[in-house]
């Protein structure tokens, strides 16, 4: 193999490829990335049997072949090269590497025990890359971090038609976001589970290279795989197994008390207030007369408030969150004003987006969260 690539070009190409290789890999060669080249240009490519990446970009290749060697090694080299044209070219069992006066010597590792990466389930849909990465990003901020229940740490994608639903709870929060995309078939129903955190990273890599297709017929056809692909970058992902709860009920059809209250003013102040609260004690709110005033802290301890103006429908509540929680909800919602929907302090709460103060709800996003018990 014989090339020369564009330095950036390559070490973006190796950083996305290689991000999600385990440090500790079970058979040595799953610590490698796949270098192809061809005509076509040069295709690295990543596996661990759970994720694989493929990404292909412009090389000048001079003599076409397959080489593998160490992916995170490869990242660190071609990140710290100087913004040269890089040479790569394979001799026997070394790769070198070269970048201006710079030079590494790679050891290469055997091709043929490299596992063949999964072919991408046939596409069934196309979504906006930036509506898909804003819609990850809110549903897998609810998902659990534990392996307590291993199935809350998925996101659940529900596919009917041209709607496409994203859910994902940890029990104390839920989240759903519903968009539209461009199904393959306008009749499709199914659901597929997507591990959380390799969901949010794939949105947030793929989304910026334009319009993602998604792959989600491994749900219906048993083969447990999902793909991703937006332009010359490819992933799949294996499925999570089990029957995800039915979440969807928890949502109020009706709520007594609502208000509006400016995300970004929300958010700062709850920081702010938040300070004082010690580990694991919450933020208590009361709405009443235009306002919301927001504590923390308790008898002895340090105190903080703060108060500002809302508008308020309905009877005059008091409640508490976990500060994070509500935060977390509060940083995704995407709009200048948060509408924040009641029933009692005892009950779930409903936060969603709203763009002007007295314009209609945007209910396509729904972040419900659970108050905390305190002590009158």
């Amino acid at each position: 193999m014989k090339l020369r690539v564009e330095r950036d070009v390559l070490a973006e190409a190796v950083a996305w490829a290689v991000r999600g290789l385990s440090q500790r890999p079970p058979v040595p060669v799953l610590a490698g990335v796949l270098l192809e080249a061809s005509p076509e240009g040069l295709t690295l490519s990543a596996f661990d049997y759970e994720v694989s990446a493929k990404v292909t970009v412009d090389a000048d290749v001079e003599e076409a072949g397959t080489v593998l060697v160490l992916g995170r090694l490869l990242a660190d080299i071609t990140k710290s090269l100087p913004h040269k044209p890089i040479e790569l070219i394979s001799e026997g069992s070394k790769v070198q590497v070269t970048c201006g006066s710079a030079k590494f010597s790679l050891q290469s590792m055997p091709t043929g025990e490299y596992p063949t990466l999964p072919a991408n389930p046939d596409p069934t849909g196309v979504i906006a890359g930036d509506v898909f990465t804003q819609a990850v990003a809110q549903v897998s901020v609810a998902a659990d971090r534990g392996d307590t229940l291993p199935i809350l740490t998925g996101v659940r994608v529900e596919v009917s038609g041209n709607k496409l639903t994203l859910l994902a709870t940890d029990r104390y929060r839920l989240a759903m976001r519903e968009v539209m995309w461009n199904a393959g078939d306008d009749g499709a129903e199914y659901a597929a589970l997507v591990p959380a955190r390799t969901l949010d990273s794939l949105a947030k890599s793929l989304g910026a290279a334009g319009n993602v297709s998604l792959s989600l017929s491994g749900a219906s056809t048993g083969s447990g795989l999902a793909g991703f692909e937006a332009g010359q970058r490819r992933m799949t992902t294996r499925l999570l197994d089990g029957d995800y709860p039915k979440v969807t009920s928890l949502f109020p059809t009706s709520v007594d008390t609502t208000a509006i209250v400016e995300t970004a003013q929300l958010a700062e102040a709850c920081k702010r207030v938040s300070l004082v609260a010690e580990r694991n004690m919450p933020v208590r709110l009361r709405f009443a007369e235009d306002s919301v005033r927001i504590e923390a802290g308790t008898g002895e301890d340090a105190q903080a408030s703060e108060t500002f103006e809302a508008k308020i429908d309905g009877p005059e509540l008091e409640i508490a969150f976990s500060p994070q929680f509500l935060l977390d909800g509060l940083g995704v919602v995407g709009t200048k004003y948060v509408r924040l929907g009641f029933t009692q302090p005892t009950r779930p709460a409903v936060l969603s987006g709203q763009d002007e103060i007295d314009g209609d709800a945007d209910d396509s996003y729904r972040y419900l969260i659970m108050p905390v018990r305190f002590a009158n």
